[in-house]
């Protein structure tokens, strides 16, 4: 990699209110790794009591919030640190609680203050991330899933909610507890469960959609043509939506169409448009539509 001068007055960020947002987030993502660690010992009985006070209970919500959240500060800080490499000022990580939502939180971000200036540099940054988060996801996700174990489902399984199961999750599965009975199910362990929203992240971040990660390492090796492959990733959203009946897109696909009629769809350029990527980072670029292949589930929730 080939890193840029360096210069003042960068880098310059409000550590209070990215200290307070990470704090944030780890409540509201401990809270609800406290609920999902309850669903964990219920095994779909049905109890609607709490299965030890919930002080207790909250304590075994760490167990979801420090995988969730150690997962989301490696992801941010591999595309931070590639910034802090470059000389591409870049903010610290952005944390986003959310009380409301399955997970506790809508993830993290990190804004950039310049447009980054070279072909290589954009590649870096953007596949920086998805590495550094894939690196922890999967011992989270093997971890989480031998904690797991395999439970009979209830002869009335309506209103039950199933996850659909990436390859790389199924694969890990498969490895741990072999091909599973009909009629059983795993049981998630709250870090399986968090490190199946890494995945789904992962998946969604390595979209080849305009300013996504996936968009930046699709026109670091497409250039202006990468703005044909954008329109085919949101024609896919909402074919999804559309044909597939998979709600869970709606909302991601209203959310893009809206980014581009913003931001439009074409990626900002670079000085060096034309230079081309070195062969290692090509790998990289296959590396990481293995990544989106092993991470991706065209329906990540639904009712059974």
């Amino acid at each position: 990699m080939e890193p840029s001068d360096s210069t003042s007055a960068k880098f310059q960020d409000r550590g209070w209110l990215h200290v307070a947002l990470f704090m944030a987030t780890f409540v509201t993502t401990t809270f609800w790794g406290a609920i999902h660690y309850a669903s964990y010992l219920d095994d779909f009985s049905g109890s609607t009591t709490l299965p030890m006070p919930f002080p207790a209970l909250f304590l075994r919500g760490f167990w979801f919030s420090i995988t969730a959240l150690l997962f989301l500060s490696c992801h941010e800080m591999g595309h931070y640190l590639a910034c802090r490499y470059y000389n591409v000022d870049a903010s610290l990580p952005f944390f986003l609680p959310m009380p409301f939502a399955p997970m506790g939180t809508f993830g993290a971000f990190i804004r950039m203050r310049e447009l980054i200036p070279r072909k290589r540099m954009v590649f870096d940054i953007g596949i920086a991330g998805p590495i550094a988060g894939f690196a922890v996801l999967v011992p989270a996700l093997i971890l989480g899933i031998a904690m797991s174990h395999v439970v009979r489902l209830p002869a009335d399984t309506s209103g039950l909610m199933e996850l659909g199961e990436p390859l790389l999750f199924q694969w890990i599965s498969w490895l741990v507890w072999g091909s599973l009975p009909t009629g059983y199910s795993l049981n998630l362990h709250p870090v399986a469960l968090a490190a199946w929203f890494g995945l789904l992240a992962t998946a969604i971040n390595l979209l080849p959609i305009s300013q996504f990660d996936g968009g930046h390492i699709s026109y670091a090796i497409l250039r202006r043509r990468s703005v044909y492959v954008t329109y085919a990733a949101v024609g896919a959203l909402v074919g999804m939506v559309v044909f597939l009946k998979s709600s869970n897109w709606i909302l991601l696909s209203a959310l893009v169409i809206v980014m581009l009629r913003v931001i439009g769809a074409h990626h900002p350029p670079v000085l060096d448009e034309d230079a081309p990527l070195d062969r290692p980072r090509i790998a990289l670029a296959l590396f990481a539509v293995a990544m989106f292949v092993t991470c991706f589930t065209p329906s990540p929730i639904r009712l059974i």
